[in-house]
């Protein structure tokens, strides 16, 4: 009963050898005063003179990957997104939420920063917010277009499971305005539009 019990054993333990992922393990590497390589899954002996003790850390069967699905990989590399947004309110603030809610990486600038670049980049405009995806320019917040966009460029509609897209600041701080220069005498100020 015995041999019976121990081979069907055998061919269960083999199962769950291959079934039970392969764990990282740590390995060290040393030589002792003799001059010979130990390789040990333990740390060297406190008795033992080792030289120059290295700590290795062996992965199991594990391919790594980054964090963004491939197909979002591609999006990226292919249709980057760049977010145009200042402190406009409630629309720079949709199209940032937007954009986070769908999971989509994206580079948020803030067209103060170069308003000769933004003004050059735009025709003269100084609207926000305003999205590029790729080389498609989509001005103001209109989510049906937004979605159509990033639904062509290959950008996922919600976020892959267990990535979160990260959170960009609230809105980009402006710099301050120069103080407006002084005004020659006998010359009036132009009037505020």
């Amino acid at each position: 009963m015995t041999r019976i019990a121990a081979l069907l054993t055998l061919p269960l333990l083999a199962v769950l050898m291959t079934a039970i992922p392969a764990q990282a393990a740590q390995l060290y590497r040393w030589v002792d005063d003799k001059g010979r390589v130990e390789w040990r899954d333990t740390p060297p002996p406190a008795n033992a003179k080792a030289k120059k003790v290295e700590q290795r850390t062996i992965g199991g069967s594990v391919i790594e990957t980054s964090t963004l699905p491939y197909s979002v990989q591609q999006a990226v590399r292919n249709f980057p997104v760049t977010l145009y947004t200042s402190n406009c309110g409630e629309g720079c603030d949709k199209a940032r939420a937007h954009l986070t809610r769908r999971g989509v990486p994206f580079t948020q600038k803030n067209p103060q920063d170069d308003v000769a670049g933004y003004k050059k980049l735009t025709n003269g405009g100084m609207e926000v917010p305003l999205l590029f995806v790729g080389n498609d320019r989509l001005r103001g917040y209109e989510s049906g277009a937004w979605d159509v966009a990033l639904d062509t460029a290959g950008y996922p509609r919600t976020p892959a499971p267990g990535y979160a897209a990260p959170k960009p600041a609230a809105a980009p701080a402006s710099k301050p305005a120069a103080p407006p220069p002084p005004v020659p005498e006998g010359l009036e100020p132009a009037p505020a539009q």
